[in-house]
């Protein structure tokens, strides 16, 4: 687990958890206009990813890895005794909905950015065959970086990244779809605190159209959902990154002055 501290007085401190695959080191940009914005960040790899990565394995982590990831980021936060945001991007996203419903955890908003609930980049017929059968296999999802950014410096930054690994076994990939399906199938809603969602408009990875319906589902008194006209799947390494960050930030100074900080 990493902190990275605002220089000037903080207004905020922000748990950051990445997506499938990849690591921190993909949100340094993020990172430092957080920082700018008198933020402190909170954020490490998901277990079995980035530095955490041993050698060419494929992801066979248990999900309840990621959870106890998730509690040990919000524990760290929580030192700081300032308003708590969490910030899921991807699977990492999908993984907060899951960990707010079961645990009594103190935050002042969340924000949501293009969340694993259905997936339309599906490994190949034959690798999503496999992914039935009961014999260990492993399981290429294939999700390409330039299916992910139309920003071609971050894609020519990552291009060569050898911790970015899409080989998981069968039994990662159907404990994901399990977690997919239990997050859209719920009857009960997530938590009533202020959540700001965001998809792109061209993004690939995920069906855009089923996290609207679920997000509207959702018995919230304040939320907003924003999809970002031909952005692709991760939003905050995109062309239009100034205008997302510039739409978060506003979004977490609302809620900071609706519980009385002053920004």
């Amino acid at each position: 687990m990493w902190k990275w501290e605002a220089e000037e007085k903080p207004k905020a401190v922000i748990v950051i958890v990445h997506s499938a695959y990849e690591h921190h080191r993909r949100y340094a940009w993020l990172i430092e206009k957080l920082r700018s914005s008198n933020c402190h960040i909170v954020m490490g790899d998901l277990p079995g990813h980035g530095e955490l990565k041993k050698g060419n394995r494929p992801h066979d982590e248990s999900f309840d890895l990621y959870k106890d990831y998730i509690k040990q980021a919000h524990q760290v936060a929580k030192t700081y005794d300032l308003p708590i945001f969490l910030l899921g991007h991807g699977l990492g996203a999908t993984l907060l909905v899951k960990v707010l419903r079961k645990l009594d955890m103190e935050y002042a908003g969340i924000i949501l950015t293009s969340p694993w609930l259905q997936l339309k980049k599906m490994p190949s017929k034959w690798t999503n065959a496999l992914a039935k059968l009961s014999v260990p296999q492993k399981i290429n999802h294939d999700i390409h970086l330039n299916e992910l950014t139309r920003n071609y410096e971050v894609f020519r930054q990552f291009a060569e990244d050898p911790t970015y690994r899409t080989t998981v076994t069968n039994d990662w990939y159907k404990e994901m779809q399990a977690l997919m399906k239990s997050v859209v199938q719920s009857v009960e809603s997530i938590v009533n605190a202020p959540v700001l969602l965001m998809t792109g408009e061209r993004d690939i990875i995920t069906d855009t159209k089923i996290t609207a319906n679920w997000f509207r589902r959702q018995e919230l008194s304040e939320y907003q959902f924003k999809e970002w006209k031909n952005c692709f799947h991760d939003l905050y390494q995109e062309p239009e990154r100034e205008e997302i960050f510039a739409y978060s930030d506003s979004f977490i100074n609302n809620v900071l002055r609706s519980i009385g900080y002053i920004v």
